[in-house]
């Protein structure tokens, strides 16, 4: 496989690289604070961008590094300090912004999963490596020729190992001058307090129904005005996208039909989700399921704790449902729980390479039991 076919693992399918996207909606606030401290003078070396995944980190971190790329040396105030720049723009057109636009820019670094060519057949990593830490920090090693800004972005930290991680905590203790690393994390809270500690945190947030209807539109992609996909994606663009591309919505209302039989659900129809979600070939059906039963456990929860009057239904008789199985805030509680012992159990078939039809299996019947506490 040639470099040019190798999937590049920060791209969600069906959208441009975030490198390519022009335009950053509804994350102004995040754009404003990094903003105030360059021209203050405030500037962090290591910055973690934090938020739900699909809002535009990784396009606001692409968005800083081509504008410190372009920032012009500081030639001691010869001739004036230039006026203070009002927005996060780059000049499209400016030979360092157009090198990075390549990946062929000296002073910028991409840390990311790696292509694993020895795997059978060959594929991404799941993990980034302590040796793509070590490359970081041969290029953090290397002094600028001209003096400028040098960027590293991490997308996304929490795909680091703990050797991996560890690697990188003792850059962030020794950081060089005039460096800046952009740690894009989805899971802040899972990641090495002293990781965190070291970080300046730029929050962005999920994005109102209009933003993510603009940013869809800003990227040149057409996903048609579905209600239940906008409900379920709660405000994430990337989100949208997944579950477009992988029939999300109707996928859904086969888990709310399913769970509406909760306790005593078919184990005929479980069966069937799961089949679908076996063998390579399937990995993306696995994804997108493992995905929305994590998603019909934060609605279970929150239904549960907010008792509303009025629910926006994401499928047909969700409503009837969620006050079914979560008539209560101790209901929300348990279900709550119930999504992080999930998602641990999932890391771990991850790691230990799991039938991922077991794992769906195990994760439909694991909610039946719930259902019966």
């Amino acid at each position: 496989m040639t470099a040019e076919e190798i999937p590049e693992p920060d791209r969600a399918e069906g959208a441009p690289h975030p490198r390519e996207t022009g335009i950053l909606v509804g994350q102004a606030q995040a754009e404003a604070a990094f903003l105030s401290a360059y021209n203050g003078g405030r500037m962090h070396h290591a910055w973690m961008l934090t938020g739900p995944r699909g809002v535009g980190k990784a396009t606001l971190a692409w968005r800083i590094a081509k504008f410190l790329l372009a920032q012009p040396e500081d030639d001691g105030g010869m001739f004036g300090a230039p006026p203070p720049p009002e927005s996060l723009d780059a000049d499209p057109n400016h030979p360092a912004v157009r090198r990075a636009m390549s990946l062929g820019e000296p002073r910028l670094f991409l840390c990311r999963r790696p292509w694993d060519d020895k795997a059978k057949p060959p594929r991404l990593k799941k993990e980034i490596t302590v040796d793509e830490v070590r490359k970081l920090k041969s290029f953090f090693a290397l002094s600028a020729a001209d003096g400028g800004w040098r960027v590293a972005i991490v997308d996304d930290i929490d795909l680091m190992n703990v050797s991996a991680a560890n690697a990188l905590l003792k850059i962030l203790e020794e950081p060089p001058e005039k460096t800046v690393l952009l740690l894009v994390s989805h899971q802040p809270a899972r990641l090495l307090p002293t990781i965190r500690s070291r970080c300046r945190d730029l929050r962005c947030t999920a994005l109102s129904p209009q933003d993510q209807s603009d940013a869809l539109m800003a990227a040149g992609l057409e996903i048609g005005s579905d209600p239940a996909l906008a409900e379920l994606s709660g405000g994430s663009v990337g989100a949208a996208l997944r579950l477009a591309h992988g029939d999300g919505a109707q996928r859904y209302s086969a888990l709310v039909a399913l769970m509406e039989q909760a306790p005593g659900l078919d184990r005929g129809q479980a069966t069937a989700i799961a089949e679908k979600c076996g063998g390579a070939a399937n990995a993306e059906n696995y994804d997108i399921t493992v995905l929305l039963i994590d998603l019909l456990l934060t609605r279970l929860a929150r239904y549960g704790a907010l008792q509303p009057a009025v629910w926006t239904e994401a499928a047909p008789h969700e409503a009837r449902m969620l006050a079914k199985l979560a008539p209560n805030s101790a209901a929300a509680r348990k279900w709550a729980n119930l999504a992080q012992e999930l998602s641990a159990r999932v890391g771990h078939a991850r790691a230990v390479n799991l039938d991922p039809s077991g794992v769906i299996l195990d994760m439909l019947l694991k909610l039946d039991e719930a259902a019966r506490l």
